[in-house]
């Protein structure tokens, strides 16, 4: 089984899987994971050739990490998913949509766990009211959970609201859900209009400010504007740096000459701040 991006993932491109020449493409195109879609993106008389084209795919280890967003786990054809994909050796993890319970995901853990030891790495979608309520004991169900997000698309259908600012209980609700179990910081939903990438960076700027870490994309040229969102500015990393300075001369509660108070929270975020400009864990 191939590992995780050697950098901190910003950009996750979807890609359908019953188009390999797509997929191909998006190997090459920045993206730090792609996103193999064997789910919505694909008709039902194209599942089966999807999940072929994709076993072929992962064979070897690719170029970039792909996950693979099989079908739903309540769905026949999930099972031939799981099956068929699992033992991949360029297999770098499992996006389990319409996730509502933990059983489901310990489910597939036991189920798809590699003969050799280890664990493949899963990610649930929450994408209804249920998922959400669940999320905390969703992403600390098994050790195989390493991460969880929002469908955003299917939470709107399932709550019937049509307002963005609807959902930012929901966002939050997983945020907190995944800082809480130790799991990474969620990536945000797509934004659904690939040509709007104004309406792309101000969606993207607002999910940085709840808490979201990079976000999943639908075309590749959404990857430079979601990575511009969540790299940060110079001008914080100029302050991270004189923040870690400050508190390596003198340890403790301090404020800095500008008028900043410094403590160890202060400091925590400093070091999150100069790992995400340099990208690596």
């Amino acid at each position: 089984m191939s590992t995780e991006a050697p950098t901190i993932p910003l950009t996750w491109l979807y890609v359908p899987g019953d188009r390999p020449e797509v997929v191909t493409k998006a190997l090459a195109s920045g993206a730090d994971v792609v996103l193999v879609d064997l789910e919505d993106a694909v008709a039902p008389d194209r599942k089966e050739y999807a999940r072929a084209a994709t076993a072929d795919l992962l064979s070897e280890p690719p170029p970039v990490p792909v996950h693979v967003r099989v079908n739903a786990l309540s769905t026949p054809p999930a099972a031939a998913d799981l099956a068929t994909l699992a033992p991949l050796p360029g297999l770098s993890g499992l996006r389990l949509p319409k996730v509502t319970s933990p059983a489901e995901v310990v489910r597939v853990a036991e189920g798809c766990a590699p003969a050799g030891g280890g664990a493949i790495p899963l990610y649930a979608l929450l994408e209804t009211a249920l998922g959400v309520e669940q999320a905390y004991a969703v992403a600390t169900s098994h050790p195989a959970l390493k991460g969880i997000a929002l469908g955003e698309a299917d939470l709107r259908a399932d709550l019937g609201v049509r307002s963005d600012t609807a959902l930012d209980w929901p966002r939050s609700r997983v945020v907190l859900a995944a800082r809480a179990a130790s799991l990474p910081p969620p990536a945000q939903s797509i934004h659904p209009d690939t040509r709007d990438l104004d309406g792309l960076a101000r969606s993207c700027d607002h999910g940085r400010a709840l808490g979201f870490l990079g976000r999943a994309a639908i075309h590749p040229r959404q990857l430079p504007v979601i990575e511009r969102a969540y790299l940060p500015t110079r001008e914080e990393v100029e302050s991270a740096r004189e923040i870690l300075e400050a508190a390596a001369k003198e340890p403790g509660a301090q404020a800095l000459p500008n008028g900043c108070f410094i403590d160890p929270a202060v400091v925590a975020s400093a070091h999150r701040t100069l790992s995400l400009a340099h990208r690596t864990l």
